[in-house]
This record gives C-alpha cells, structure tokens and sequence, in this order.
C-alpha cells in the first residue's frame, strides 16, 4: 500500500522506469561512446604516435626503412654542421680494449639526438640501440611526414612484422677518431634494422659527400655489388690501427701481392665491397677486423651485404646476431661474390687474436 492511501499502477509505474532508463541513455550514451572511441584510437598501430615497447603491434619495414634513411641523413647534417664550424668539444669517453682512448664530439652526441627522436618519433613500439646515451629529460619533439622516397617505393613492397621482433641500432657517427683528425672520408652516419636478431635493413650515409647507400633483404637496394675479383693481388681492407696484425697473416695466406688497404669506419670498410661512384672511396675484395667490435658498427654494414648476396661472419664463420649484448667477441670477415667459407679456411690464425 503506498503512502496515503494512493495506489501505484503497474503501467505508471513501466512508464515511469522507462522515463528512467532514456534519461540516463541520453546522460551517458555520448560519455561510453567518446570512451569506446578513445579505446579504439588508443590501439598502437605501426609508425603511430604512441605504443609501448613489447607491445603486439605490427611495423611495416618499408616504411622503417623510409624513416631510417632520413635518420642517417639528418644525423649526417649535424656531424658536418660541427665539423666545418670547427666546434667538436672533443673529450675522452673511455679506451678501448686494446688501451686506445675512445673519443667523443658534439657531432657523436647532436646527431645521436636527431636520429634517436626521430626514430622513436615515427616507431615508439620498437626498441632502440644507440651508440650514445639518450637525455632523459630531452623531450624533443621530431615528426616524420610519413613520405616515402619514389626509389624506394619502386622496390621495396610493404612487408609488416610485429614490433616486438624489432631492434634498430644507431651508429650516430662512425669513426670518430678519424672525424676529429678531419679525415672526413671515413666518417658515415649508420642505421640497421634487426628482424628476431638478424639484419634486414642496413643504411650507410656519407655525411661529407651526401653519399647514402641502402639495402633491404629480400627487398632491394639502391647500390650494387662489386664483381671484379683478383685473386692473385687481393685487397684487404682492415681497421688504420690492425694493418700489422693483419698484413703478416693475410701475405702468406695469399702471396706477397696482397694488398693491405688500412682505413677508419666500419660503414666506410662495408662501402670499399660494393660498387660505389665515390671518388673518396677506396676499392676492396675483403673487409676484416681482428678484434672486439660493436654491433651498431658493423649491423648495417651486415645488412646491405646479406641484401646483396654477400657475407658477414666472426672470424670463425659464425653468423652475429644482433640481440642481447652490444658487442662481437669473435671479430669479423665480410667479403661479396666470393667463397667465403674458403676464405675463413685460409685464415685460420686471425681468430687467435680477435680476443686480444
């Protein structure tokens, strides 16, 4: 019995829950759907705006290597901004292992910034290697217009893979010693793209001559391959401070004809197997480093010669990953349109001192 002798209908009172019910449809319905549409929008989507590393979004590798070879470049436009305006505010980061002092330059450090953010900008789900630390606290905002280079666009076809089985390395500025002794021909600014350990996509850019040389497995490339191949007077193409280790060993393996080309850069090594019009560049058969070496020197390099058909190995053969822990124990050979495990037979004794 309702209060007062007043008797509730069973139909008023349906009328009155319906009322109800379309008051709070009409409060709430715009509030859920704005939610359902944040929740949408909020999905990480390769190259986005956001996404957290780890996550299962998928990146498309043209694109990454689209946003990879204008990272080498603006990179490259800050290593030769410093170097001609004479401001390297060089100092000492370190030795190396074998005692020789590491260096590092306002160009290491401003290029280093701009392909990191860069990077980070267009794929923040995929993790990033660099050479040198990032600022924390920098909070750069660097867009990428999303444009894709008619050349790579003619040859590469967009091939997504999950962003979790992705690691880009970034060598800021290869051959730092030889950048503050103004040898500008060595120095290259370099990115590779390692898919589950493995490089796919490797980009070498030559800041002081605008040279950029890029290549995707399985893909395309934008350089070729060298062909021609002497074995009777070979060239090898090894680190300035390694020519006395190498010269003796590589001499009796292949006669005294052999010739020992001694250079800076990993990037610059890499170029000197492939068929560069580089009037700087010099020509090799073979490119070997006898000691430890960082993967982000020698990813990229890895990369555009597997793209071409060609080899990079440990000094024994194996195969470098590009996961876990940032450096190569087991020194390198690369070589291109060659016999490589011939050639890693011929040099047996160089492995003795990869670990030195």
């Amino acid at each position: 019995m309702a209060p007062m002798g007043i008797r509730l209908s069973p139909l008023g009172m349906a009328v009155f829950c319906l009322l109800g019910l379309g008051v709070l449809y009409h409060l709430y319905s715009g509030f859920l759907a704005g939610r359902f549409a944040f929740f949408m929008l909020s999905e990480p989507a390769a190259g986005g705006p956001e996404g957290s590393r780890g996550s299962t979004a998928n990146v498309d590798l043209r694109e990454l290597l689209a946003v990879s070879v204008l990272a080498a470049v603006r990179g490259g436009v800050e290593v030769r901004r410093v170097r001609d305006g004479n401001v390297l505010n060089e100092k000492a980061k370190g030795k190396t292992r074998e005692g020789a002092e590491e260096k590092l330059t306002s160009g290491d450090l401003l290029s280093n910034r701009r392909m990191f953010h860069l990077l980070r900008a267009a794929f923040p789900a995929v993790q990033i290697n660099s050479e040198e630390r990032v600022d924390t606290t920098d909070q750069e905002t660097v867009s990428w217009d999303r444009n894709i280079p008619e050349d790579i666009k003619e040859k590469i076809q967009p091939k997504e893979v999950p962003a979790e089985s992705v690691t880009v390395w970034i060598d800021p500025l290869d051959a730092t010693q030889e950048y503050t002794e103004d040898l500008r021909q060595y120095v290259t600014t370099m990115v590779c793209v390692a898919v589950n350990g493995k490089p796919v996509i490797g980009v070498i850019h030559k800041p002081f001559s605008a040279y950029t040389a890029w290549a995707m497995v399985d893909g395309g490339s934008n350089v070729k391959a060298r062909s021609f191949y002497n074995d009777k007077t070979p060239r090898i193409i090894v680190s300035r401070s390694h020519a006395g280790k190498v010269e003796q060993v590589a001499r009796q393996t292949f006669g005294n004809k052999t010739v020992i080309i001694p250079a800076g850069g990993a990037g610059y090594k890499v170029l000197a197997l492939l068929d560069v019009a580089e009037k700087n560049q010099e020509e090799a058969d073979v490119y070997i480093h006898v000691t430890y070496i960082k993967k982000w020197d020698i990813c990229a390099g890895n990369a555009v010669l597997r793209a071409l058909g060609g080899h990079m190995t440990t000094l024994t053969g194996e195969e470098i990953s590009y996961t876990g822990s940032d450096g190569n124990e087991g020194g390198l050979i690369a070589s291109i349109n060659m016999d490589h495990k011939a050639l890693i037979e011929k040099l047996p004794d160089l492995e003795k001192t990869s670990h030195k």
